[in-house]
């Protein structure tokens, strides 16, 4: 059998929150339809579509290279953050 995303352990995680996301989500005020509730619904299921688009298309060459990108742009906004928070 070949080694799929849905093999990952985080993907299926990742997959099992998107479904407690919507079940949550259906209890919203309908006001909330295009506000809240789309919002929590796309962010979750971009982290479970981000795995498969990465498990799929990235190298291990390129994910060595953009990982290391990752990180230093996480740790840049970290100190933007701090920067803008005079701490």
């Amino acid at each position: 059998m070949a080694y799929t995303f849905r093999d990952i352990k985080v993907w299926q995680k990742a997959h099992e929150l998107v479904l407690e996301i919507y079940k949550v989500t259906k209890r919203f005020p309908i006001e909330e339809k295009y506000g809240l509730t789309a919002q929590l619904r796309r962010s979750a299921a971009s982290v479970a579509t981000n795995i498969v688009e990465g498990h799929t298309y990235v190298g291990k060459g390129d994910y060595g290279r953009l990982s290391v990108l990752a990180d230093e742009v996480g740790r840049m906004l970290y100190g933007f953050q701090k920067t803008l928070s005079g701490a």
